[in-house]
């Protein structure tokens, strides 16, 4: 009975800094997205980027697909038990249905549209749209922050996180090249998400998945870069990266998405000590 009540302890005490540190995660689901969550990950550490456009706005979106591309979502994490999952083009809402569904702690970073916040629609009511990141570790500390340079009516912004497994993980959405003006905006972003990278990585396990809307890779020194080059739509333009003296050999798989303009990419690479 003291054993128990030392474990029950220990559990209360975890669940409390949990919630001191601001970690919004959703409640743990039992069943398939418990088991995701109690794998070990010593021996890999994985990331799945994707870009849901979940606005109902862009022309990606297809009203059809709708909440198809969120249960493809789900899928693919219960399926694939990543360790972090980062995710462009969300709605609030959306982004806590998968986060709830498979177990993972969550934090989602607003982007301003036109000087405004920006609800999603066609349905309406998922909430309020911009970037997230999931991870199956809790998170301690997160900051998120519009880049220097912007181009269009969409702010670009970056977010990233710390999990309690001392493992910072970062996403960005990078603005559209198709115009002088936003090819010079998504230069200066990649340069400062550059900068943000190095810092990070100075003093921890740093790893980044991104749609970058750029072939050229935004890493600093000391980084590795895979991509989705190989998928059917869009290729090139999504991207993960990871600190190399933490995370080395980095193996690459495309995961194909019927419900976005983007397939998803997963990448697994094997973390070692400093």
């Amino acid at each position: 009975m003291l054993v128990a009540a030392l474990g029950c302890a220990v559990v209360l005490a975890l669940t409390g800094w949990s919630r001191l540190a601001g970690d919004e995660s959703p409640p743990r689901s039992s069943g398939a997205a418990a088991a995701v969550v109690s794998r070990p990950a010593a021996a890999s550490f994985t990331l799945i980027q994707m870009n849901l456009c979940l606005s109902g706005l862009a022309d990606c979106y297809d009203v059809g697909a709708y909440p198809a591309v969120v249960r493809e979502a789900v899928a693919r994490i219960r399926q694939m038990g990543p360790d972090a999952v980062t995710v462009n083009e969300a709605c609030r809402g959306d982004v806590v249905r998968i986060a709830r569904r498979t177990g993972y702690h969550l934090r989602f970073s607003l982007v301003i549209y036109g000087g405004e916040r920006l609800p999603c629609v066609r349905p309406g009511g998922r909430g309020l749209f911009g970037d997230a990141v999931l991870t199956r570790a809790p998170i301690v500390a997160s900051a998120h922050r519009a880049f220097a340079a912007q181009a269009g009516l969409e702010q670009r912004r970056w977010s990233c996180l710390t999990t309690r497994l001392d493992q910072a993980v970062c996403t960005a959405h990078l603005s559209t090249r198709r115009t002088d003006t936003g090819a010079t905006a998504n230069d200066a972003q990649c340069a400062e998400l550059a900068v943000l990278l190095a810092g990070r990585a100075a003093v921890r396990t740093v790893a980044f998945g991104g749609d970058v809307n750029r072939r050229r890779s935004c890493t600093p020194d000391g980084f590795w870069t895979r991509t989705d080059r190989s998928a059917d739509q869009d290729p090139g333009v999504q991207h993960v990266y990871g600190s190399r003296a933490t995370l080395r050999s980095p193996s690459t798989s495309v995961l194909p998405v019927s419900g976005s303009d983007h397939d998803m990419l997963l990448v697994s690479a094997r973390p070692t000590q400093r």
